[in-house]
């Protein structure tokens, strides 16, 4: 993911992340596996050092964060606090082994603490969860099968870890130079934490909010009830939560990938103008008769639909889910696969 040149007027990637390290706050850039690219970890430079997320489970991240560490003058041993801004595998698959090495405390959201202690199988029982999802929404089983594949495939690049320090929405945490609130935004994952420093006008924001993709609100296994009781919602959810960050008089938002976002009002109306354009044109698909979301899936993005199946089943539904709290849709379910049509 490049840094793309900002208008005339716009400060540019280059001088936002100066005046984050200004701030104390670097940028790690670690290389992940994943199609998204490399991830941000962002190194506080206070007491206690601290690290916002770690990478991937892989040599090659620990290897790369290991030398940016050193670019600063510190090292995997000096960390002291690892604070983590979501579950997904290339924001905490390094923590068993940076823990190891540093003895640093994991500071995350409480809810966030079981997940990590039951890992892998935490990843397994949201994995068999999401094989069940795609064939209720049509996606074929031969698709279905290889993507639980690759689903195993990616789990080594996650790691469990246990929380030692429980955050709330709405608690602080301090350190010497700083105090961050700590925001719970869920919406790309149940687990999604901002952090927030008032002072300074600036929001670590791991996922959810980026500056050249938009963050897909991940259909995530229920954590609350009974597994297979009513589906999550998750867009719903994030976008209740873009609305909650725009409140927010943010100067600056280093985000988990790519570059700073210094308007984050004026990119989170853009968000907000896209999810309504793309529900829109998913009820006029649902115009000619009754589909499955992998039948709309394929006929907006083709070959992507399958290749990223689940990914674009998160988005069709959670477009479908606002046309349904509008009353603009509604299910049609004959016991083996759910479609959608236009009312």
């Amino acid at each position: 993911m490049s840094d793309e040149p900002a208008a005339s007027g716009e400060a540019t990637a280059t001088e936002l992340l100066d005046r984050a390290a200004g701030a104390g706050i670097h940028r790690l850039e670690v290389p992940t596996p994943f199609q998204v690219g490399p991830v941000n970890c962002w190194l506080i430079d206070d007491d206690p050092l601290t690290l916002v997320d770690t990478g991937p489970n892989a040599g090659t991240s620990l290897d790369r964060l290991a030398r940016a560490l050193d670019e600063h003058g510190r090292r995997i041993e000096d960390l002291e606090l690892i604070v983590l801004t979501h579950e997904h595998a290339d924001h905490v698959g390094l923590l068993e082994i940076l823990v190891q090495r540093s003895g640093a405390e994991v500071a995350a959201l409480t809810s966030l603490g079981p997940w990590l202690e039951r890992f892998p199988d935490s990843a397994r029982d949201e994995d068999r969860w999401a094989t069940g999802l795609m064939r209720r929404h049509g996606v074929p089983e031969d698709l279905v099968t290889a993507l639980a594949l690759v689903a195993d495939a990616f789990r080594p690049y996650g790691s469990g870890g246990r929380v030692t320090r429980p955050l709330c929405d709405g608690e602080a945490l301090a350190l010497r130079e700083r105090t961050l609130e700590i925001l719970h935004r869920p919406g790309h994952s149940p687990t999604d934490t901002l952090l927030w420093d008032a002072e300074r006008g600036i929001l670590i924001g791991g996922d959810h909010l980026l500056a050249h993709i938009s963050s897909n609100a991940i259909i995530t296994r229920s954590r609350h009830g009974a597994p297979d009781g009513p589906r999550p919602t998750p867009l719903l959810d994030y976008i209740a939560s873009l609305r909650r960050t725009a409140e927010l008089p943010a100067d600056l938002v280093l985000g988990g990938h790519g570059p700073p976002v210094a308007d984050h009002r004026g990119l989170i109306a853009s968000r907000l103008r896209m999810h309504d354009h793309r529900a829109q044109k998913i009820l006029g698909m649902l115009g000619a008769g009754p589909l499955s979301a992998y039948d709309v899936a394929l006929r907006m993005w083709g070959n992507v639909a399958v290749t990223q199946a689940f990914l674009t089943l998160s988005e069709v539904l959670g477009h479908a889910d606002l046309l349904l709290r509008d009353g603009l849709a509604r299910e049609c379910d004959d016991g083996d696969v759910v479609r959608r049509e236009a009312l």
